[in-house]
């Protein structure tokens, strides 16, 4: 989907993850590194990868201690597996988490919560030269 000048790309939990857990499973991989490679000669472009979740409080003793703290270890988890491209540049990569505070849809329903837990990667050009030549 494209908005305010940036190309986002959602990716649903199921696809990358199993419920409640921030390690990247094999489809997700797979997928990941499909983009990776379609990105790799991508140079001019700054790639957030957010993590999102529904608003349902995480349960168990791990780690993990809230929505928040699994937000941003499953961004970065697909950081990470990006990163293994090594023709992806990691300084083009940021990992932010958004933990539940910015629902795709109510989290009311199953449906709503299932499409609020996702991974959006955002796609937005790299402005640097532009500026710099603003400054010229």
């Amino acid at each position: 989907e494209q908005r305010n000048g940036k190309i986002y790309i959602s990716l649903e939990e199921d696809l990358l993850f199993a419920s409640g857990k921030y390690v990247v499973n094999q489809s997700g991989i797979d997928a990941l590194n499909k983009l990776s490679q379609a990105l790799a000669s991508q140079v001019d472009l700054e790639i957030l990868v957010e993590g999102h979740t529904d608003s349902i409080p995480l349960s168990g003793k791990s780690a993990v201690k809230d929505n928040w703290d699994l937000s941003v270890l499953r961004a970065t988890a697909v950081v990470k597996v990006l990163m293994s491209n090594p023709d992806l540049n990691p300084t083009q990569l940021t990992a932010a988490g958004r933990g539940e505070y910015m629902p795709f849809k109510s989290n009311t329903t199953p449906e709503g919560r299932s499409a609020n837990r996702r991974i959006e990667i955002i796609l937005a050009p790299n402005l640097d030269d532009l500026f710099d030549l603003l400054e010229e």
